[in-house]
C-alpha cells in the first residue's frame, strides 16, 4: 500500500518528466499536424539543446574526441544557467529554420518513407558528429545551485512529500510556464489559428486563401526551440552523451503524440503527462517493469484509442 507521501512524490516526479515529454511532443505535433512531414531528426534537435547548455552553462573537461587530439582540454563558457536558458531555444529555433529550409521542404512532396530517411539520416549525423568532435562520453548533469538568486541545490520541505529537491520542483514551473505560453500562443494569436487550422486540414487551409506556407518555417523552428528547450531541461537532471537524442527523447516524443494525438497540442501535453506519471509510478514501484508497461500502455491505447485523447485521426493517416 503506498504512503501518501509516497503518492505525492510520484506526482511530482510525473509532472517534472511529463512536462519534458510534452515540450518533445508539442513541437513534434505541430510539425506533423501543419506539414505532415514525420521529423526522425526531433531528437537530434534535444541533443543539440543538451550539448549546447552544457557548453554555454560550464567549462567541461575533455578526454577523446577531435577536439582533445587538436589540443584543446576544456571547452564552455561557464555562463550559467540564465544564459543557457536564453540561448538554447534561439539556437534550435536557427536551427529549425535550416532544417525547414534546406532539410523539409525539398521533400514535402515526397513519399513518407523518404522523410523517414533523410532525417533519420540527420539524425545520424548529428549524434556521430557530436561524439566525433566532443567526444562520446558521458557528462554529468548541469542542475544550477543558484537561479534568480535562489538556492535550489538544497531540498525544500514539502507537504505529504517532506523532502523534495528544490531544482526539481522549480524545473516543473519553469517548464509548466513554457508549455503554458506556447499553449496561449497558438490558442490566442492569429499565427496560432493558422497552425491549428493546419494541423486540422492543411489542403482547406490553402483553398482559403491563406498562404500556410509561409507559416512553415516558423512552425518548424518553433517545434526545433522547443526540442532544444527540452534537451536544456533533461540535461539539468540527467547525465548528458550522445545517444540521448534518441534514448531520452525521440522516442518518447512519438510516443507522447501517439497517447495524445497527432496534431493536437492539448494532447500532446495530456500525452506526456501520462506518460511522465506512468514512468514516475513505475519507477518508485516496481522499477524492472517500467518501460514494459510504459509501451504496453501505448500498444493498447493503440488498439483501443488509435486516434489518442484528443486526436481527430489515427497517427500516421
Amino acid at each position: 500500500m503506498l504512503l501518501q507521501s509516497e503518492i505525492a512524490s510520484i506526482l511530482l516526479n510525473g509532472l517534472q518528466q511529463g512536462a519534458i515529454y510534452a515540450l518533445l511532443g508539442i513541437g513534434l505535433t505541430i510539425i506533423l499536424g501543419t506539414m505532415e512531414f514525420l521529423n526522425l531528426a526531433h531528437g537530434a534537435l534535444y541533443l543539440v539543446g543538451a550539448y549546447v547548455g552544457l557548453i554555454v552553462f560550464q567549462e567541461t573537461t575533455l578526454s577523446n574526441g577531435f577536439l582533445y587530439s587538436a589540443g584543446i582540454t576544456s571547452i564552455g563558457f561557464e555562463g550559467g544557467f540564465l544564459a543557457a536558458i536564453v540561448l538554447v531555444p534561439i539556437v534550435g529555433f536557427g536551427l529549425g529554420l535550416l532544417m525547414e529550409r534546406f532539410v523539409a521542404e525539398p521533400f514535402y512532396d515526397r513519399p513518407e518513407t523518404d522523410q523517414l530517411l533523410v532525417t533519420f539520416g540527420l539524425a545520424l549525423i548529428v549524434e556521430e558528429t557530436v561524439k566525433n568532435v566532443i567526444g562520446g562520453n558521458t557528462f554529468q548533469s548541469i542542475a544550477p545551485s543558484t537561479l534568480f538568486g535562489v538556492n535550489v541545490s538544497q531540498p525544500i520541505q514539502l507537504p505529504f512529500v517532506g523532502l523534495f529537491p528544490s531544482w526539481r520542483l522549480l524545473i516543473i514551473v519553469i517548464t509548466f510556464l513554457v508549455i503554458g505560453v506556447t499553449y496561449l500562443a497558438i490558442e490566442r494569436t492569429d499565427f496560432g489559428l493558422v497552425v491549428q487550422a493546419g494541423t486540422r486540414d492543411s489542403e482547406m487551409v490553402r483553398l482559403l486563401g491563406i498562404k500556410i506556407n509561409r507559416s512553415y518555417s516558423l512552425v518548424f523552428a518553433l517545434g526545433a526551440a522547443l526540442a532544444a528547450f527540452a534537451g536544456l531541461i533533461g540535461a539539468s537532471i540527467q547525465t548528458v552523451s550522445p545517444q540521448i537524442g534518441t534514448d531520452q527523447a525521440l522516442i518518447p516524443a512519438f510516443l507522447t503524440i501517439v497517447v495524445g494525438g497527432a496534431g493536437s497540442v492539448r494532447g500532446a501535453i495530456a500525452g506526456g503527462m501520462v506518460l511522465g506519471l506512468i514512468i514516475s509510478a513505475m519507477t518508485q514501484t516496481y522499477s524492472q517493469w517500467a518501460q514494459i508497461v510504459l509501451y504496453l500502455f501505448v500498444a493498447l491505447m493503440l488498439v483501443f484509442r488509435p486516434e489518442g485523447l484528443f486526436g481527430t485521426g489515427e497517427v500516421g493517416e
